[in-house]
């Protein structure tokens, strides 16, 4: 097949797309408006990036007014609120069963006196039924004790100690390498943008090579196309540059507008987005080749690309997980595209290091991509039956 034929298959499938788009405003409005809708409440909603005024429960029986200090110092603090002030731990168990709050400040008796002694502690207990929420206000916490001591407790002792008050024997310094901020908006919408953006994606284009076998247009589409296999190309390419662009909009937006820029190459995000596109339009193609049926790839689209947030290792960790799992998690392009974006965007990482996760998306969008094309071609010019 010559150039001049392929470019034509590949020019007048894609027209023939785009003037189906423009003639069936439901399916325009899937590519067009769902996709801006979902990532714009997504912004919206993640847009405090940082958890601010956790309710807490604090149970003072020292009540010096050095423990007064110490509740006025957590009550102003940006993560935490001191919503409940009960007499007893009891009272505070009731409040977190209710929750009510999601952790509980115990100022034992004494504490004047502990202080003096070099000895003193203070008690939080959080609710790890609600994991984020109860670390984010244990945290807080310690951070808030931590420079009340600093600041207050220290110098007080060493005023009235003989003993000078120095560091502990053993510490431990913990620095924040990337995203400082610690800001739910900046890890949340990382992942949440691309992962809905590619299951819609997906399910878009499933749904346009299904309604071809479906509709039974397909056959005498391909029968005019000097060449089928560009033909299908230039059918999936528009959607495939429209979402790689809703995607690099997304990132530009955390990056430049919430973020502080971007620490790598963006030449290997926008290259990452066109893979990770790339790949959904592989997939969708190996699902309709395979099942020859739009409900069943759909349902498999779902199955498989809606549960890639889970499996891509970026919220859990799969490392000694089960078989299964880590089977299922280096079968996602979602799990190599996190990888190149969390190392580009924060890391900074030489762009040696990130071939590793551009060559596994190209292996995403090869492997299915060529099986299934040749079994959606077979199937649409009827060497095989659709289902």
């Amino acid at each position: 097949m010559s150039r001049s034929g392929r470019a034509s298959s590949f020019a007048d499938a894609w027209s023939r797309e785009i003037a189906f788009l423009r003639d069936h405003k439901p399916e325009l409005a899937m590519i067009t408006v769902l996709p801006l809708v979902l990532v714009a409440i997504l912004a919206w909603l993640l847009a405090g990036a940082v958890i601010r005024d956790l309710p807490i429960a604090v149970v003072d029986h020292d009540r010096s007014d050095i423990s007064r200090e110490l509740i006025r110092r957590l009550d102003a603090s940006a993560g935490l609120s001191v919503v409940e002030r009960p007499a007893e731990l009891s009272q505070a168990w009731s409040l977190v069963r209710r929750l009510s709050v999601y952790a509980v400040v115990y100022i034992p008796n004494g504490l004047r006196r502990d202080t003096q002694r070099g000895h003193a502690s203070v008690f939080v207990y959080y609710n790890a039924s609600f994991l984020t929420a109860g670390q984010g206000a244990s945290r807080d916490v310690a951070s808030v004790v931590a420079a009340f001591d600093q600041a207050v407790l220290q110098p007080i002792v060493a005023l009235r100690s003989v003993v000078a008050v120095g560091r502990p024997p053993l510490a431990v310094q913990s620095t924040l390498l990337f995203n400082s901020a610690r800001s739910y908006e900046h890890f949340l919408l990382g992942l949440l943008f691309p992962g809905v953006l590619h299951l819609v994606a997906a399910l878009a284009m499933v749904s346009a090579l299904g309604r071809e076998l479906r509709d039974g247009t397909g056959a005498g589409w391909l029968a005019r196309s000097p060449d089928t296999y560009a033909a299908i190309a230039g059918k999936l390419a528009p959607y495939v540059l429209l979402f790689a662009a809703y995607g690099s909009l997304g990132l530009l937006y955390l990056a430049y507008v919430r973020g502080g820029g971007i620490a790598g190459g963006l030449g290997l995000l926008l290259i990452g987005q066109l893979g990770l596109y790339g790949a959904c339009a592989a997939v969708s193609l190996l699902l309709v080749g395979l099942t020859r049926d739009m409900g069943s790839a759909l349902s498999m689209v779902g199955l498989y690309v809606g549960t890639a947030l889970a499996f891509s290792g970026a919220t859990f960790p799969v490392i000694e997980g089960p078989l299964f799992t880590r089977i299922w998690n280096a079968l996602l392009p979602l799990t190599a595209y996190v990888k190149l974006q969390a190392q580009q965007v924060d890391i900074g990482a030489p762009w040696r290091d990130s071939m590793t996760w551009i060559g596994a998306l190209a292996l995403f969008v090869v492997v299915p991509g060529l099986i299934g094309i040749v079994r959606y071609a077979s199937a649409m010019t009827g060497s095989e039956r659709p289902a």
